[in-house]
């Protein structure tokens, strides 16, 4: 019980500083519970890690929870993947309420300047770790390299990429002899039971909103958002593509610049990116009956969105250490692992250069693109930032409180720089 209750502290301080996206989530995750608390081993944290990039839906949000179980089992996942989500819903719908009233949230989102850059920072730290402890070998280099370059210069689907390593794993990795004993099959009547549960739990409100409330609007906004769990694999920036083309083409809820504004707020707000589902349904439920509606429609898009991820997990979870036994599927994780490591390579990057710098393009190489910044764009407050950030926190080590406390007060002050 008593880890139980210091897990309140730590996966609410891991929902409250959150920001940066799926990447930055993941390194926050893996300082506080792998390197600082020990509460998981590097080699259950990439595993699980490795799992949870082969479901649909926010892998961050769904590595928190499968922590969690694995931690304080079925309640300890429901608190970490309430707690990982729950802070950012909060502001990111006072954000959404702010927008519709006032047009715009203009000095919040500057406010988060300096957290943005010392969350850079400690993606780097991650990324380097991650790197040290999942790429032992120089194929495993060549795989994240390749896993790199798929993603940043030839665009290809995340799945793709994913499926390519898990089948190169796979066959490349002889049956051995097994060293250690292969951990038991969790029972199927448990498997079924918690199907049945978590599947009642998402589809439910749904359905009573549909029929019994009769709130067409709600009840297409809940649909959307659960067809959108099911089918959609690689993460946030996954979701984003498939989401944003519907949502302003199909449904017609937003304009693009609405679509674009709602991704900035989830961006500089804490909490998986994906929460910007929760601004599209608050939109959505706001022009079509007013403020009450807006907040409902919120609910409706984060129910959605979120509960089917603890469904997916609570079902595979038991089975991660099984899998991890079997020494061909062990290679498929570990080639899966070692291409996350690239896919992580290349968020950060994507995420440094718009960062850094305030306009970016994509220049055509020939089979692939490339993203290339105007260097005349570079944001000298940002890197000044980020510089102190290194420093601080390579140099000097400072605690995770105190870099994001510095960071935030120096985005405070240097905002109000104008940019030369």
């Amino acid at each position: 019980m008593s880890s139980l209750i210091k897990s309140y502290a730590i996966w609410g301080k891991i929902g409250l500083l959150s920001f940066g996206g799926p990447t930055a989530q993941i390194a926050l995750m893996h300082r506080l519970i792998v390197v600082e608390k020990r509460w998981l081993s590097e080699t259950q944290f990439l595993n699980a890690l490795s799992f949870c990039m082969l479901l649909p839906g926010p892998e961050a949000m769904q590595l928190a929870t499968y922590a969690g179980w694995r931690i304080n089992g079925y309640i300890g996942g429901l608190i970490a993947g309430l707690l990982f989500v729950l802070p950012g819903a909060v502001i990111m719908l006072a954000l959404g309420i702010v927008y519709v009233t006032f047009g715009t949230v203009g000095f919040i989102g500057a406010a988060f300047l300096g957290l943005k850059a010392a969350i850079v920072v400690i993606v780097l730290q991650a990324l380097l770790r991650l790197a040290k402890k999942a790429l032992k070998s120089k194929v495993q280099w060549i795989i994240a390299a390749l896993g790199f370059l798929g993603i940043f210069v030839f665009a290809l689907p995340f799945p793709f990429v994913i499926g390519l390593a898990a089948i190169y794993g796979f066959s490349s990795t002889a049956n051995s002899q097994k060293t250690t004993p292969t951990p038991a099959l969790p029972k199927a009547s448990v498997t079924i039971k918690t199907i049945i549960i978590w599947t009642s739990l998402w589809w439910a409100p749904l359905i009573l909103i549909d029929f019994i409330a009769d709130a067409h609007i709600l009840a297409e906004i809940g649909y959307f958002f659960s067809k959108l769990a099911v089918v959609t694999f690689g993460g946030a920036y996954a979701v984003l593509a498939y989401m944003a083309q519907d949502v302003i083409g199909q449904f017609g809820w937003l304009s693009p610049a609405e679509m674009m504004d709602g991704l900035g707020l989830a961006e500089t707000t804490p909490g998986p990116l994906i929460l910007v589902t929760e601004f599209v349904g608050f939109l959505a439920g706001f022009k079509a009956a007013g403020i009450s509606h807006g907040i409902a429609g919120a609910a409706v898009a984060l129910w959605a969105t979120f509960v089917p991820c603890f469904l997916w997990i609570f079902v595979g979870a038991p089975y991660i250490d099984w899998l991890t036994h079997q020494p061909r599927l062990q290679g498929a994780l570990n080639s899966i692992m070692a291409t996350v490591v690239g896919v992580i390579a290349n968020l950060f990057v994507w995420f440094a250069l718009h960062l850094f710098f305030t306009e970016t393009k994509m220049v055509d190489i020939g089979l692939g693109q490339l993203l290339v910044p105007n260097f005349i764009s570079l944001d000298f407050r940002v890197a000044a930032i980020t510089l102190i950030c290194t420093w601080l926190a390579l140099w000097r080590h400072i605690g995770l409180f105190w870099l994001l406390s510095i960071a935030a007060f120096s985005g405070v002050l240097i905002t109000m720089i104008p940019v030369g």
